[in-house]
């Protein structure tokens, strides 16, 4: 039996959590950086977004990306998920992690 959906946020939510991740609102469409943990249709959306700070130093690296950090944070997100028997995915449009809820 699967997980209602909003426990499964709640699980979600607590496991990062517990692994140090910075989380923050709710809300789709904020901006703030951290990571944010959403309610979607198919389960749980998972995104990062780097503080302004962090950009800027990113630009002064050679060879670094932004786009490199996001992929590290992902693939830690994930395999932590994994790890704890979570089902992990990439949403259609890209931009996060999909956590789903098990059928």
């Amino acid at each position: 039996m699967s997980p209602a959906p909003s426990n499964l946020l709640a699980q979600v939510r607590h496991a990062l959590l517990q692994a140090g991740f910075h989380l923050v609102g709710e809300k789709v469409d904020d901006a703030r950086p951290g990571l944010a943990v959403t309610q979607d249709p198919a389960g749980v959306l998972v995104t990062w977004t780097a503080s302004d700070g962090f950009i800027s130093l990113v630009k002064d690296q050679p060879g670094a990306s932004s786009d490199g950090m996001q992929a590290v944070v992902q693939a830690a997100v994930s395999g932590l998920l994994l790890q704890l028997g979570y089902t992990v995915t990439e949403p259609s449009g890209g931009g996060g992690l999909l956590i789903l809820a098990d059928q």
